[in-house]
């Protein structure tokens, strides 16, 4: 009986690296360890690697993995000096201290008129920066830290050190090789989030990185879809990594005309697309995929923490808010919560505010608000989903997924308000089975990555129209638009 080859996926997401073992041929899971990040947006690297060994650990440790790949957190600031070791902590995606720095660039690459600079920007990259972009963030830091600035050497993503660092690279004082920077690597699906990348060339674009710095530092070098990017201790073979939500794509086995919609503590919607987008309003960031293709994606910033606050409200659990929400008909009865508990980023309303709408006698009851708490999220997602299908994406098949999806309401409701079937696969680990997956493919040295079977999955049609609702919603939510 032939030797089983195994295969490591590593998720070092914003709140944790999770690492799971697969077989390496059929994709069935083997062992999984998980442990914590700390809180906070920014992040001494460091606890990451940390967290990496004690999830390897606990993953029953990689000597018998042959390919290991990381999927991380995108967009992060990761700043070395010339000996490889970290200039300050790092800064994460949702550190927007650089939000100014955002306005500022996109202001300075416009020639004067209005929206010449979105339009600049997104003709250059794909994408209309803001704070969450590493450029921002470079930007930041040459205005406000001129002394760590100085130093820096070399930037990497959150993803990009950590394969580093597995690789057998890091820091001079650490006992590492000095010309260790060199050997950076990424892929252009997380490189495409830095917002110096152009998805269309595969190629960096030195001149706005220069523009938000000032100058030209290392950047990791990038590694094509399925090549191998390093080869680690004791042989062990090292995939080029992705960002978090290609890596999720490709855990999923997502092929273009798919479109993700994933239900977390915010909201994502992503697509897998043969042409990449130019989004000039700055709603859909253009980003890569990590086969090749590209991944135009919108998020909204209210997601399941709606549905808890209204639950809180209601005085019930998990289980009786689905319950009431399945109880009402479909649109409530007229009733219409405008989610923006939190601001919102789809639109980019920041100071908006959660709002309810169409309130009458008959309709004010507990089964309606709780409906229209989850219809109220989906719709925000319906209408980044409208921004897509603006920008010419292919829409055939929803793959709804992230912790909300586990509700039995979400579920049922979500294909009356997106308009579409939806297909629900079993709860996982999907960026680091996308992760997985890559190495995998690297491993194999074939040309497509290997077609594991995403199982569990369950599609779920409409109910009931919910007529008039995607109508009513926009009527409730134009009053932010127009302010």
């Amino acid at each position: 009986m032939p030797t089983e080859r195994l295969v490591a996926g590593v998720d070092t997401s914003t709140q944790s690296c999770k690492v799971v073992v697969r077989d390496a041929e059929t994709g069935a899971l083997r062992r999984f360890g998980q442990a914590k990040h700390p809180d906070g947006t920014e992040v001494d690297p460091r606890a990451w690697w940390e967290a990496f060994t004690q999830a390897s650990a606990a993953a029953g440790g990689l000597d018998d993995v042959e390919a290991v790949a990381v999927g991380g957190q995108q967009h992060g600031m990761v700043a070395l000096d010339a000996e490889g070791a970290v200039v300050r902590p790092a800064l994460l995606w949702n550190d927007t201290r650089s939000a100014k720095a955002a306005r500022d660039l996109v202001e300075e690459l416009g020639d004067g008129t209005e929206g010449s600079g979105e339009r600049a920007w997104a003709e250059a990259v794909g994408s209309v920066p803001v704070a969450s972009f590493t450029v921002t963030k470079l930007r930041w830091l040459a205005e406000h830290e001129p002394e760590n600035a100085e130093r820096v050497a070399a930037v990497a993503l959150p993803h990009d050190w950590l394969t580093w660092r597995i690789a057998g690279d890091g820091p001079v004082a650490e006992g590492h090789s000095p010309d260790g920077l060199a050997r950076l690597v990424t892929d252009r699906s997380d490189a495409s989030g830095t917002g110096y990348f152009d998805g269309r060339t595969d190629s960096y674009r030195f001149d706005l990185l220069e523009r938000a710095f000032g100058r030209r530092v290392a950047v990791p070098a990038v590694v094509g879809p399925g090549q191998q990017a390093r080869t680690g201790p004791n042989g062990l073979v090292i995939g080029p990594g992705t960002g978090d939500n290609a890596g999720a794509a490709l855990g999923l086995g997502a092929r273009p005309g798919d479109v993700m919609v994933s239900i977390g503590t915010s909201g994502v919607v992503t697509a897998v697309s043969d042409t990449s987008t130019h989004d000039a309003s700055g709603l859909v960031a253009g980003f890569s995929d990590a086969t090749g293709r590209f991944l135009p994606l919108l998020a909204t910033l209210n997601g399941s923490r709606t549905f808890d606050a209204v639950g809180r409200l209601l005085g019930v659990d998990h289980k009786g808010f689905a319950e009431l929400a399945l109880s009402a008909p479909p649109g409530a009865e007229g009733l219409v919560l405008v989610p923006y508990l939190e601001g919102e980023r789809t639109p980019n309303l920041p100071d908006a505010t959660g709002s309810l709408h169409g309130v009458r006698l008959s309709n004010t009851t507990p089964a309606n608000l709780a409906r229209a708490a989850i219809e109220g999220v989906l719709c925000s997602l319906a209408f980044a989903l409208d921004a897509l299908v603006a920008q010419d994406v292919e829409v055939e098949r929803i793959i709804l997924i992230g912790g909300a999806a586990q509700s039995e309401a979400v579920r049922r409701i979500a294909p009356s308000v997106l308009g579409r079937p939806v297909a629900v696969p079993a709860p996982g680990e999907y960026v680091a089975d996308g992760a997985a997956r890559q190495a995998a493919w690297v491993l194999s040295g074939a040309d497509e990555p290997p077609a594991w079977e995403v199982a569990g999955v369950q599609v779920y049609e409409a109910d009931a129209p919910a007529v008039g609702l995607r109508e009513r919603y926009a009527d409730a939510s134009q009053m932010f638009l127009t302010r």
